[in-house]
């Protein structure tokens, strides 16, 4: 059952991210003119981006991302166990919602990747598509939502939050993201796992007795 504070907060949220990403669709001169955002990158990005730690957060990103839920639902089969399947089913919904939502906004926004436009900013490879928004960032703050919602725990919680601030900041270390591309990645990412939450509980868990997003 979502409650009231769930759904409250949840809608909130959302309409919040609406608003913060539909801003920059609105103007997408705002990224060009964000000078904080790339003196906040040249600070983070060295000379030379070569820490295992980092690049090892970048390259688990999506493995970690598309093999949990697959991991979570082979043991849910395996041990019969409902709760794990409902979390595997919301966590690849999630990541659906997610993906396509990072897609769409690259093609609309079409921002260059940082050292595509200041040669001081270095990247440890070269990288195609657009930046804006980073989805490494935006499916690992999809997977740690959905571990949230779904189990309630923090423990469980923070240390995926952890791990997704963890891709996120190695997205800017290794010069591929400016902070905004971090930032509205992970508001996406936690969006879509919301969503795909309401989706799981409105239409895949018992009979439908509310519109989505109307609170009881």
């Amino acid at each position: 059952m979502i409650t009231y504070s769930t759904m409250r907060i949840g809608t909130i949220f959302l309409r919040l991210t609406f608003l913060f990403i539909g801003s920059f669709l609105l103007n997408p001169s705002l990224l060009a003119q964000g000078q904080g955002d790339y003196k906040t990158l040249r600070g983070i990005n060295p000379r030379y981006p070569d820490n295992p730690t980092y690049k090892t957060f970048t390259a688990a990103a999506y493995p970690v991302a598309i093999g949990l839920p697959i991991g979570i639902m082979a043991v849910s089969l395996i041990t019969d166990n409902e709760q794990g399947k409902k979390i595997s089913y919301e966590m690849m919904g999630g990541i659906v919602i997610t993906a396509a939502g990072t897609g769409l906004l690259k093609q609309l926004i079409n921002r260059p990747r940082p050292y595509e436009t200041y040669a001081d900013i270095y990247p440890d490879s070269r990288e195609s598509g657009n930046a804006f928004p980073s989805g490494h960032t935006s499916l690992s703050f999809s997977t740690a939502t959905t571990l949230l919602l779904t189990t309630k725990k923090w423990y469980i919680a923070a240390p995926a939050y952890l791990w997704g601030c963890g891709v996120g900041y190695s997205r800017m270390y290794l010069g591929q993201h400016y902070p905004s591309d971090v930032l509205v990645g992970a508001a996406t990412g936690a969006a879509g796992a919301y969503l795909a939450h309401v989706i799981r509980k409105k239409w895949f868990n018992g009979p439908r007795k509310r519109k989505l997003f109307q609170l009881p």
